[in-house]
């Protein structure tokens, strides 16, 4: 068994295209726009490895909490391969100010980083 997507709901579905895309090579399908449900769009990003990410985005969604600890998944971690990798991504991250906090060793043996998406989302870089 293994994961096929994970779905992300967002603002601005073509800002998060886009950050997919420059951050993790990510290639969209077309935008595809419900005739069903209005305002309802969405893009599905593969991965070279791993589960697609499908972005959606409707009109008005919520607020996550300011704390980003409550109920639902907590974030996604991609595992970019090595340390190198692991810095050259934090790095960018680092000059458009989406870096939250810089590679480290943690305790369970990971060299891990954590970047925000568009909508302040958080992703883990792991290497290995």
């Amino acid at each position: 068994m293994k994961i096929a997507h994970v779905a992300l709901w967002t603002r601005n579905l073509d800002a998060q295209a886009a950050f997919w895309q420059r951050y993790f090579d990510g290639k969209p399908n077309e935008k595809y726009l419900s005739k069903n449900r209005p305002g309802f769009a969405s893009y599905f990003i593969t991965l070279a490895e791993g589960p697609t990410i499908e972005l959606m985005t409707l009109p008005a969604l919520p607020d996550a909490p300011e704390d980003r600890e409550f109920c639902g998944w907590a974030h996604i971690a991609l595992n970019v391969g090595d340390k190198q990798a692991v810095d050259a991504l934090c790095a960018k991250a680092r000059e458009e100010g989406i870096l939250k906090s810089g590679p480290r060793m943690t305790g369970d043996g990971y060299y891990e980083a954590v970047i925000l998406d568009p909508d302040g989302n958080l992703i883990e870089l792991v290497a290995g």
